[in-house]
Formats: C-alpha cells, sequence, structure tokens
C-alpha cells in the first residue's frame, strides 16, 4: 500500500466533483488536488489524494456490478471512526460520501497515515531484536482491538447476534457459489464439512478480519503500529478468527509474503507459534487455545471465496490490481491446503 501508480483511464474519478465535495464535507481541506492509486489492495479500489496542504487517502467501492453485501465500505468507515477516538491505532475519519452521483460509488476519505508497511513476514533487512519487537506489537494490537468493549464504541450492533463461525461459513459459500467459475473438489467436500463442525463460540469482539502483516502501517523508526488498514471484512464475532489467521503465517510456507514455515525463528528473532499464542492469550485472559485445525481450515476456505471474487472480477473485466491474475491462480492451491487442515481436523 505504499506505492502508488497514475491512475488508468478505467479508473479515473470526477477530479471537480470530487474537490467541490471535499471543500464542503472536510474541515480544512483546500485545492487544487492530484489523484494517484495505490498498488496494493484488489477489491476496494484506493487512491492517495494531494493537496497543497497534505495528503489524504480515499478508498470507493469497485467499479461494475457487485456481490451482495460485498465492498461495504460505509462499514469500513463506520469502525474506523468508532475506533479512532479511542487511540487505537487507526487512520484520521474525514468523511464519507453515500451518494454515488460525486464519484460513481460510495467513498470516504482518511487521513495518511505515514510509515512502514511490510509484505515479507520473515522481515529482510531488520536484526533481530527489531523482528521481536514488530512482531509482539502486531500481536499486541490485535489483542487491544479484541479487549474494545464494542457497546462502548457504538459499534454494539456491528454485527448479528449467534455464532460467528456458522453465519461466516454460510456467508462464503454463499459468495463462492455467486463467483464460482468452475468446479473445485475440495471446495465443495469444504462446503459441506465446515457447516458441521463448527466449533463453540465463548466471546464476541470486534473482528478485523484480515488482520496480516501488509494491513498494518508501523511507524519509521520503532516497532509500533501507527495504523491498521482495510476494516472491508469486519464486524462483531469470534476474536478467535482474527487470530487464527494471523497464525496462519506460521504454517505457511515462505513465498515471499507472510509465510514463516520452516524458517530459523529463534535465529530470526521471529516468536514461535507457541509464544505468539501465549502472549496473545496473557493480553486477553485466555489460558489456552483450542485445536486450531477447523480455524485453518476455515481460514482457507474463506481466503478461497476472496480470491474466487478477484478471478470473477477478472473475468468480468472489473479487476481493480494489476497482481489479480497471480492472486487468482493460486485458487486450487489455497483449496486444497483448507482441505488439508480439514483433514487434520477429523474431516
Amino acid at each position: 500500500m505504499s506505492d502508488t501508480i497514475p491512475v488508468a483511464e478505467r479508473d479515473r474519478l470526477d477530479i471537480g466533483r470530487l474537490e467541490r465535495w471535499m471543500a464542503a464535507n472536510i474541515a480544512g481541506f483546500s485545492g487544487p488536488l492530484t489523484l494517484a492509486k495505490f498498488k496494493g489492495g484488489q477489491s476496494n479500489p484506493t487512491y492517495r489524494v494531494d493537496t497543497p496542504g497534505g495528503a489524504y487517502v480515499l478508498r470507493r467501492q469497485p467499479f461494475g456490478p457487485l456481490l451482495p453485501s460485498a465492498h461495504a465500505v460505509d462499514r469500513e468507515y463506520r469502525v474506523i471512526a468508532a475506533l479512532h477516538p479511542t487511540g487505537f491505532p487507526v487512520a484520521r475519519p474525514y468523511g464519507l460520501c453515500t451518494d454515488p452521483a460525486v464519484i460513481g460509488s460510495l467513498f470516504y476519505v482518511m487521513g495518511l497515515a505515514e510509515g512502514r508497511n511490510l509484505w515479507d513476514g520473515s522481515l529482510p533487512g531488520c536484526a533481530p531484536d527489531e523482528r521481536h519487537g514488530l512482531y509482539d506489537a502486531m500481536i499486541d494490537t490485535l489483542a487491544r482491538l479484541h479487549t474494545v468493549d464494542p457497546a462502548a464504541v457504538g459499534l454494539g450492533d456491528y454485527g448479528r447476534p449467534g455464532n460467528y463461525f456458522e453465519r461466516q461459513v454460510a456467508r462464503w459459500t454463499k459468495q463462492y457459489r455467486a463467483s464460482e467459475t468452475e468446479t473445485v473438489p475440495e471446495v465443495d467436500r469444504l462446503i459441506a464439512w465446515l457447516p458441521a463442525t463448527v466449533p463453540p463460540q465463548d466471546r464476541v469482539s470486534i473482528v478485523h478480519g484480515d488482520y496480516r502483516l501488509d494491513n498494518l502501517i508501523f511507524a519509521a523508526d520503532e516497532p509500533r503500529v501507527v495504523a491498521v488498514l482495510d476494516w472491508e471484512l469486519s464486524t462483531l464475532g469470534d476474536p478467535l478468527a482474527d487470530f487464527s489467521y494471523l497464525l496462519m503465517n506460521w504454517v505457511t510456507e515462505p513465498e515471499g509474503r507472510s509465510g514463516l514455515a520452516g524458517l530459523d525463528l529463534p535465529a530470526l528473532g521471529i516468536p514461535t507459534l507457541e509464544a505468539a499464542a501465549e502472549r496473545y492469550c496473557a493480553a486477553t485472559g485466555r489460558s489456552a487455545l483450542p485445536d486450531l485445525n477447523w480455524y485453518f481450515s476455515y481460514n482457507l476456505f474463506r481466503l478461497t471465496g476472496i480470491v474466487q471474487g478477484i478471478k470473477k472480477r477478472i473475468v468480468d473485466g472489473n479487476a481493480s490490481s494489476a497482481e489479480a491474475e497471480a492472486t487468482a491462480a493460486r485458487l486450487p492451491a489455497l483449496a486444497q491446503a483448507a482441505w488439508h487442515f480439514a483433514e487434520r481436523a477429523g474431516a
């Protein structure tokens, strides 16, 4: 999310209308503005907005037809606006526009979080102590999110009641079927097995939904999270969804992204999975974690659904990122990995 590219013709916005909206709705705004598009992100197109007085970030819904309930940028804005006053690290919210006439869809504007955006979980170029500090900060920030009282910040109705995983399995099954482009046998098996084996839920918290290294901005000169980005999948639910998703880094092969499996973690200064779990449990008052194989299977199934949506947008000509095709090619391997963990969980 740190690098930008010129805005392609298909991603252009009406700058005149946007300037007028920002002048009317954002205190202190003064044009003229220029736009660039962030390279990262394959779901909601994200733009850097530069003005003589400073920089902003704009996130809008994708161009073209949308799946029901997907790309809810208004929900993203609501959660960062609720968390920002508490001091939790999110970008400053400036305004939400629900009038599609301005740029063609809902969008919101937030502050530009300055710092480091890291992608490789092995953190090349960092010293062992720094790596340890960055991982501790990542774990501690998630634990902090999970200890926020949703009702106290106005998010008591941010999610539906009932078992979170039950709802999510149903949701991602529906989303997958709505964007299905081919038959994947492992996905069909998961769609039958997951809802029949949903674990019980004993806690409810704000759930980010995509909490990972590259959705964080770290301070430039210390191991501190400055901002958590990309709240599109956030809701109220089981905090183990977020934490098990983060722990997947430790069981995923290194691929230049977040995977850590097989690396010499002590030599790198990166906590082991057990140490990460112990730190999170201590911060959230848990005595231990349940068996994680079901949770890993679910998280990979959900990723499969997300990637299937990207693949469908490629087919429809609406993919938002140049990296979309490479991501879509991962779908068979994701489905196979999801079924692998399902088998380890007893499928």
